[in-house]
């Protein structure tokens, strides 16, 4: 009896399938405007399972800006609410006004995830190059947390490394853990065995991890820590993951 009840609870236990990873997301019409592309580009934000093409909701954040040339603007009231994968997104067409790049970036309200018994917060941000000029491709934001580029993130082929640096609070995490996922929202990507879907590498002691994409697409980097505060779920304190996200898109390899 006993007996086999334990087998039915180690069965039940292997079926169980992992949990899928939540990612911030801003994702643009092109991250490559040039001037016959028009004079704007169309963001679509949203909290989602990427390769799984699963939405979650994203409830108005508690900031979204974009930064050009060493200056901030805020965003948050030109957001307009919209149906992202059914589930609760915003979506921005942004005129661009003038050359070089501009940073995109979300700081989302706590999201309650009872499956790990904690808070996520993803600071999100994304990178949009105008008109041929590059410069600013490498800034850095000042984000609780965030990856700082250390390869051009736009203008990539599939098959280029990409580096980052993982930051919280401004110094670089040793060893930082960076799950990596693509966008599935038209390739059609499946893979063997679910623990394919998020891969996962280390940093190194300086902060720096590298990862090449198998194939063109946008790509999803988030580097988690654990925030050095908790927040109060039910009359309990909870722990906060941080997410550190930044989405890169890779191009198709156009050459023999």
């Amino acid at each position: 009896m006993l007996r086999s009840a334990f087998i039915a609870i180690l069965a039940s236990a292997v079926i169980v399938p992992p949990a899928a990873a939540h990612y911030g997301m801003i994702i643009p019409s092109d991250p490559m405007i040039s001037q016959e592309d028009g004079r704007s580009v169309a963001l679509t934000l949203s909290f989602s399972h990427p390769f799984e093409t699963e939405g979650m909701v994203l409830e108005r954040p508690v900031s979204f800006s974009v930064t050009h040339g060493g200056e901030t603007t805020d965003l948050l009231g030109a957001l307009a609410e919209a149906a992202v994968m059914d589930e609760p997104g915003f979506t921005l067409d942004y005129a661009l006004e003038r050359p070089g790049t501009y940073v995109f970036s979300m700081e989302p309200q706590p999201y309650w995830e009872p499956a790990e018994d904690a808070f996520i917060i993803h600071y999100t941000k994304t990178y949009v190059t105008a008109y041929g000029d590059d410069e600013g491709w490498d800034s850095e934001l000042g984000l609780k947390t965030e990856i700082v580029p250390l390869s051009k993130p736009f203008g990539l082929w599939e098959h280029n490394v990409f580096q980052g640096i993982v930051k919280l609070d401004g110094e670089a995490v040793a060893y930082a853990e960076v799950e990596v996922e693509f966008f599935n929202d038209s390739a059609g990507a499946t893979v063997p065995d679910e623990l394919m879907i998020t891969q996962t590498v280390k940093a190194d002691a300086n902060g720096v991890f590298t990862y090449a994409p198998p194939a063109s697409g946008w790509w999803g980097f988030a580097a988690l820590n654990t925030a050095d505060y908790t927040l109060p779920q039910d009359g309990e304190e909870k722990a906060v993951e941080l997410g550190a996200v930044i989405w890169v898109h890779f191009e198709p390899w156009t050459g023999q």
